[in-house]
């Protein structure tokens, strides 16, 4: 059986190949005569590869089903492209793995952060959010590297704790009673005996193990229950908390720059087509401009990347 090459490998080939093998799923289909163009992407990258299909090529008997949507694999050689593309494959054979029905609800026009939100299972197959994900994933390694590569010991602290730390929020309670019982409110009654929560911060058990370790961060989900509808909170979010013994407030500023000149770097040398995704958050001027923009500077720099700050500037920020 034949090893599948993801969409971002084959777009980054650097020469041409006689046999290869993608699967993903179709963006657009156009079809003349004798032959159809898909747009095929199986969520590596931005990027889609175009796909040229000849008529009477084994499977091409349902080409009319390969819709937007629709799951295929396809099997062919990588040439130079004809049109704008660098690179589109000749397909050999063409074989529909998941069809899709006629109300599918995301096509090729622009759809709104509200609208997605109706189809949440569907969302990762759109540019915003596959961008926004496999970015995720990148800073998450990041972050880990970082304090990794500096001799940091990371702690996965309690995500049920008893503990309020240090008020930083209202927190979501976790019990097993009945709530619509009175005597739910007894916590002694409980699982543990006492009030549970999801946690809001990892930093009481990450200040008693940098106590024994020195140096520690932690990096997992944190919850507020804050009643707050707005841009600004969220309920759930990951939160990074390095604590660092023997060190002076010098030395916490000195860190927490330098992990931001490490991340943002990361993000542009690693992330280059995912920065260059404009946040829909963000407002923007007519001529697109990082001035435009009205976050900060380095809201704009992952906005514009190396579009809209020369390497000098980039490197200040």
């Amino acid at each position: 059986m034949m090893n599948r090459t993801l969409v971002k490998h084959v777009l980054d080939s650097e020469e041409e190949m006689p046999d290869v093998l993608i699967q993903g799923w179709v963006r657009t289909r156009r079809d003349s005569k004798a032959f159809s163009f898909l747009e095929v992407n199986d969520g590596s990258s931005v990027a889609s590869l175009q796909v040229v299909a000849d008529e009477g090529i084994p499977g091409y008997e349902r080409i009319g089903e390969m819709a937007t949507g629709s799951a295929v694999s396809i099997r062919g050689a990588l040439v130079a492209g004809q049109g704008r593309q660098r690179w589109e494959l000749r397909a050999a054979s063409l074989e529909l793995v998941g069809a899709v029905p006629d109300s599918y609800p995301l096509q090729k026009k622009g759809h709104t952060p509200e609208f997605l939100r109706s189809i949440a299972h569907l969302r990762p197959r759109t540019n915003l959010f596959g961008a926004v994900f496999r970015m995720r994933s990148r800073l998450a390694f990041a972050i880990h590297r970082f304090f990794q590569e500096r001799d940091f010991s990371w702690v996965s602290t309690p995500i049920i704790t008893a503990s309020d730390c240090e008020g930083a929020g209202e927190m979501f309670r976790v019990t097993t009673l009945d709530v619509g019982d009175a005597a739910s409110r007894d916590a002694s009654r409980d699982f543990f005996g006492k009030a549970a929560y999801l946690t809001v911060s990892g930093q009481l058990e990450g200040e008693a193990f940098a106590c024994a370790l020195s140096n520690i961060y932690t990096f997992g989900p944190t919850f507020r229950a804050e009643n707050s509808n707005t841009t600004r909170h969220a309920a759930e979010f990951w939160m990074v908390e390095p604590e660092m013994a023997f060190c002076d407030l010098y030395g916490d500023m000195d860190m927490a720059e330098e992990f931001v000149r490490f991340l943002v770097g990361d993000a542009l040398a690693n992330s280059a087509e995912e920065v260059e995704i404009p946040h829909p958050f963000c407002r923007q001027g007519a001529a697109g401009t990082p001035g435009a923009c009205e976050g900060n500077a380095v809201c704009a720099l992952f906005l514009y990347g190396s579009r809209g700050y020369p390497a000098q500037e980039r490197q200040n920020i």
